[in-house]
């Protein structure tokens, strides 16, 4: 099980990777980061990122609370984000932990090179393995 420092090297491997980070939504603060940023700060860029985590996942628009999994499990309500802008894709996904966590992994793709297919399921088999701690 990859700690955070691992899994964002290994979230750099996915085709097209700029640049990597796990948040905290909650401070906004990055818990660690690496390759590039949209404006080249990664403490801005972490906490503009937290703002949108944030919003999908208390607004009840985008995580109403009577939505339950088809399974029937319990977690958080949004697995993932994805923004497009005109030069890249930003996918956040979110990671559920035993504690109360509200962390997320933040992976920003270059829209020609990149793959956004992969990095969706390449970031969700890294939260599922990420330890915190």
């Amino acid at each position: 099980m990859p700690g955070i420092d691992e899994c964002l090297l290994q979230a750099m491997v996915v085709p097209g990777a700029r640049g990597a980070a796990i948040v905290d939504w909650t401070s906004g603060l990055a818990l660690g980061s690496v390759g590039e940023t949209p404006g080249g700060d990664h403490e801005a860029t972490a906490a503009e990122t937290a703002e949108l985590a944030r919003m999908a996942a208390e607004y009840p628009t985008f995580a109403p609370d009577e939505e339950a999994a088809p399974d029937g499990a319990k977690g958080l309500p949004v697995e993932d984000l994805i923004v497009t802008t005109r030069t890249g894709y930003h996918v956040v996904r979110f990671v559920e932990t035993t504690f109360d966590s509200s962390v997320f992994l933040h992976l920003w793709l270059d829209r020609e090179t990149g793959n956004l297919a992969l990095a969706r399921l390449r970031l969700a088999d890294l939260a599922e393995r990420l330890v915190l701690g």
